[in-house]
């Protein structure tokens, strides 16, 4: 069902609401029965969602879900009881479908869980919903708005509600920064988990690609999909890590997953940064960030941590150039496939019959109302991994982001990992020019090499979050973890959300936007003077 969003009177009561939604302290042990929690969940969601969109259905056997691992009498998993959101592109068993935010998925119902959902399960998680996206995991238009999807209509970021929550994971990010829910699931191909993750102000972290599978996710690439665990504390994304981590038969990529999964939590430790050199990605900054950075560095060094300054990096752009080629190819043949075997009451077996079905009359008013589908339209062209182009492209980028990129990085400046900012604070929801994203850091280069990237949250500028990139190299995810969660204990910046209408309404800002009364009252009193006689 599509939701009309109202601001005004809901306002008031969303500030209300949203002031106890984000006391929790998640890592501790909840000792409320499953069904409790779940209740909770979901009636932070009904209080919530109707003004931040941030999730597309709740779940109607969640609560039966959650009253079952009550009854159950066997050991308890290290999530149970936790209420989860899933994104949309991932499959549930169930009566819901997955949409990936497309009406042209509406029916697709296909009563299976992706593994990774198999394991969270097992874990003892209760699955209470399906989480908004940028629709189609934001590989539909160069000219999108992040955050929007055709059924799910445009997620607001809960710090401000006029400012953007990135993509494409943007639900799975807002729900669990406005407190609906302790974690989430997003998916990443390029900065889909960690971006809405850092502008909403929580941990997001994209883990190497291949620790945990994408069987029954809705494809992009192969080469770069993952995903990822979305939190408000670095233990709660270890955990659920563990959860879904392992090697999965259906997933080729995912072969060594079970030799280099370990216990996540476990090995957190406060003094992780003690005795550890770390890069600092000064070519990767700035946007900003200077001063949250700055102080973030300093904290690092606090906890004994040695610095090393990189300022370069070149190639960015050849790097990118050469990744868009892998994306648009492997996009065609694989959602080709996840098309062709979707449910029979899917009408749309192919890239092509989608494209047809957006430009239909129909659908074209919802679909193609504020954006287009130039990216559709142009991987429907690549000629397929056959291509020596795409052969090329795909060796060219791994290549520059991998052993000539991040592993070269850590080697020549001989350190463990690589620190930076992650991104800009949010831009503004702007359906008339789309997304306008000042800059980014390197989490392009931990996307294409396929490598761990955790971001923190480190503070804010004039309010809104952002936060500190941990990026380092295959199959690091248990240290990148580490050293994050060292950091968290050390800096402690989550920003809890206001949702104000604007960031310019806040308290500290809107004064500054005022005239100053004063000097305006004076200027009347003197023009009001009657002029010298001469």
């Amino acid at each position: 069902m599509l939701r009309t969003l109202v601001l005004g009177p809901a306002l008031l009561l969303l500030a209300c609401a949203g002031a106890t939604a984000t006391t929790a302290e998640p890592s501790r042990i909840d000792e409320r029965s499953a069904e409790a929690r779940t209740r909770a969940a979901i009636q932070a969601i009904e209080r919530l969602d109707p003004v931040l969109n941030a999730v597309i259905a709740v779940d109607p056997t969640a609560l039966d879900e959650a009253r079952q691992r009550d009854r159950s009498s066997g050991p308890r998993g290290p999530l149970w009881g936790m209420p989860i959101l899933i994104k949309d592109n991932i499959e549930t068993r169930g009566p819901l479908p997955t949409t990936a935010g497309s009406l042209a998925l509406q029916n697709n119902i296909t009563g299976r869980d992706a593994p990774l959902v198999a394991g969270l399960r097992a874990a003892g998680a209760v699955i209470v919903g399906k989480a908004n996206l940028s629709e189609w995991a934001n590989f539909r238009s160069t000219r999108s708005i992040s955050g929007w999807s055709a059924i799910g209509g445009q997620t607001r970021n809960p710090h401000a509600l006029n400012r953007n929550p990135c993509g494409s994971s943007s639900g799975s990010g807002v729900a669990v920064a406005a407190g609906m829910v302790p974690a989430a699931i997003g998916t990443e191909t390029d900065g889909s988990i960690t971006c809405p993750a850092a502008v909403n102000g929580v941990v997001g972290f994209k883990p190497t690609v291949g620790l945990v599978s994408r069987t029954h996710i809705i494809p992009i690439s192969p080469s770069q999909d993952t995903p990822g665990p979305m939190t408000r504390t670095v233990r709660d994304a270890a955990l659920v890590l563990g959860a879904m981590a392992g090697t999965d038969p259906q997933d080729p990529a995912t072969r060594e997953a079970d030799a280099h999964k370990v216990d996540y939590a476990a090995v957190l430790s406060s003094s992780a940064l003690r005795g550890q050199r770390i890069g600092v990605m000064r070519f990767a900054s700035g946007f900003g960030t200077d001063t949250a950075f700055a102080e973030a560095l300093a904290t690092l060094q606090a906890q004994g941590a040695t610095l090393v300054e990189i300022t370069e990096f070149k190639g960015r752009d050849e790097l990118q150039a050469n990744e868009w080629i892998v994306l648009l190819t492997e996009f065609k043949a694989e959602i080709d496939a996840y098309l062709a075997a979707a449910p029979p009451s899917v009408p749309i077996r192919s890239l092509a019959d989608l494209i047809a079905f957006n430009n239909h009359n129909t659908h074209a008013g919802r679909e193609l109302a504020l954006f287009g589908q130039q990216i559709f339209e142009q991987a429907q062209q690549t000629p397929g991994r056959a291509d020596p182009a795409y052969i090329k492209a795909r060796e060219t980028s791994l290549r520059a982001a991998s052993t000539e990129g991040i592993d070269r990085l850590l080697a020549d400046h001989r350190v463990i990992a690589l620190v930076g900012p992650t991104m800009p604070p949010a831009w503004l929801i702007d359906v008339v020019h789309g997304d306008h994203i000042s800059a980014s850091g390197a989490g392009d280069l931990a996307a294409i090499a396929g490598y761990p990237h955790l971001t923190v949250p480190m503070g804010h500028v004039k309010g809104l979050p952002v936060g500190l990139s941990f990026i380092g190299p295959k199959w690091s995810d248990a240290l990148i973890l580490a050293l994050g969660y060292a950091y968290e204990q050390a800096s402690h910046k989550l920003v809890t959300p206001r949702f104000l209408p604007s960031i310019e309404e806040s308290p500290a800002i809107a004064p500054q936007l005022a005239p100053e009364r004063a000097v305006t009252e004076r200027a009347v009193a003197s023009a009001r003077q009657p002029p010298l006689n001469r």
